[in-house]
């Protein structure tokens, strides 16, 4: 059973924008550093962005750096990834995930709770 639950994705036009939320109903988000990542048919899940429990510092890997922005709600306990200017080759699966503690990284292997992922497709 996932415990954060994802939403937001859906079919986009290139250029185009999306928000996904990262919900955890069972815990509080502020106390985990939260990732997120994709996962295209065919390829290995790779890490997009993700945020810090502590200073709120963040990181985006190369391809999407300067169009999408992560970030915290806590009062929503709820996390966002702010998609810009979308290119057909961000379309994939988008997870995220939480580990507890403040170091945030984008490594799979790193996190212990995921969710359900949310279909992200650009395409016109």
């Amino acid at each position: 059973q996932s415990q954060l639950v994802e939403s937001g994705g859906g079919l986009v036009q290139p250029g185009g924008s999306l928000r996904l939320s990262c919900a955890a109903p069972g815990f509080t988000l502020g106390y985990y550093a939260i990732g997120w990542f994709r996962q295209a048919p065919g390829k290995e899940r790779e890490g997009v962005s993700c945020i810090s429990s502590s200073d709120g510092s963040t990181y985006y890997t190369d391809s999407v750096k300067g169009r999408f922005t992560i970030s915290r709600d806590s009062a929503k306990n709820t996390v966002y990834l702010q998609m810009n200017s979308l290119k057909p080759e961000d379309t994939a699966v988008y997870y995220c995930a939480a580990r507890p503690g403040s170091i945030a990284t984008v490594r799979p292997r790193d996190y212990d709770y995921w969710g359900q992922g949310t279909q992200v497709t650009v395409s016109s």
